[in-house]
């Protein structure tokens, strides 16, 4: 994959976006560098949210209605789950649980979640590669009104209702991403970050030194496209997330989290503007495959405009 595009991305959002690339890019120059700080265990199952709502968007059985899951899903395991009394706060569908169960036996053979994540993308004829930012575990933990919270604690239990006043990623420091990740990275002529929640999805990704090095020594042009239209998330609490931290809701806050390592941004029609990076406007809600194309396409052509 050296020599294409690689994609910083997280979550539903940045999940479209890397489907817009990946329908405009010629098979096998689009690599996608995935969050991993919303992983967790439950029931025993080791559960990668944002891989898998990627790798199920992209191969085509992404749940439509939800935006999550698999399209089709049945919920029979759930049931039976709550029938004994065990936890259904977290759900897992029928056909979701093969995911996680190969997962698990991967790992218990020893295989890394790089490996495991690359092998499923085959076999479904994935022509991109998807890398998790870290081999190594590495979770997202906030401080809230209601306490030390892990990442699924706020977002689904909690429906992200607690206040919260700081993040931490625990593991980052020490994370080992794929060395192909990295190569990727280096040998990039293009970057572009998703319209990711920037503390919940990419910060995670930025944590980890190594790839925050590859971002500033990089010599390809690097896009962000905004997740804020008209000052609001179009899903998730970017906004809610923003005002508690104490941020203006607007792309001058959004630019400063990626001070130094972005060169300019793609922000909604009739958004503000960064001062400090030049910008494209483009229609950035994506509700079908013709948005994700030319939100994609605008970040592909700010790119190129950058590197002449």
């Amino acid at each position: 994959m050296s020599g294409g595009v690689v994609v910083l991305t997280g979550g539903v959002g940045g999940a479209k976006l890397v489907d817009g690339l990946y329908r405009s890019l010629p098979a096998g120059t689009l690599s996608a560098i995935v969050n991993t700080g919303d992983d967790f265990s439950h029931l025993g199952l080791p559960i990668s949210p944002d891989i898998d709502s990627l790798l199920y968007l992209l191969s085509g059985q992404s749940n439509r209605e939800l935006g999550w899951g698999r399209e089709g899903e049945t919920w029979s395991f759930m049931a039976a789950l709550k029938s004994l009394g065990g936890p259904d706060w977290f759900r897992l569908g029928d056909g979701d649980l093969a995911l996680h169960i190969l997962r698990a036996e991967a790992f218990r053979a020893g295989e890394a979640l790089s490996e495991i994540t690359d092998r499923i993308a085959r076999a479904w004829s994935l022509q991109l590669a998807v890398y998790p930012m870290s081999d190594t575990p590495v979770a997202t933990w906030l401080e809230t009104s209601e306490g030390r919270l892990s990442f699924q604690d706020y977002f689904v239990a909690r429906q992200c209702r607690p206040k919260v006043s700081a993040l931490a990623y625990e593991g980052a420091a020490l994370a080992r991403p794929p060395a192909a990740a990295l190569k990727a990275l280096q040998e990039a002529r293009t970057i572009i970050v998703a319209p990711s929640n920037p503390w919940l999805s990419v910060a995670p990704i930025l944590a980890v030194p190594s790839i925050r090095a590859a971002l500033q020594a990089r010599t390809a042009p690097a896009v962000a496209v905004s997740p804020l239209v008209r000052g609001k998330a179009v899903k998730g609490p970017t906004a809610k997330l923003m005002d508690e931290l104490g941020l203006a809701a607007n792309n001058h806050s959004i630019a400063a989290v990626y001070a130094g390592l972005i060169d300019a941004m793609i922000v909604h029609d009739g958004d503000d503007a960064p001062d400090s990076l030049p910008v494209a406007y483009a229609n950035t809600l994506m509700s079908n495959e013709a948005d994700r194309i030319r939100v994609a396409q605008a970040a592909l052509e700010m790119a190129a405009k950058i590197a002449k």
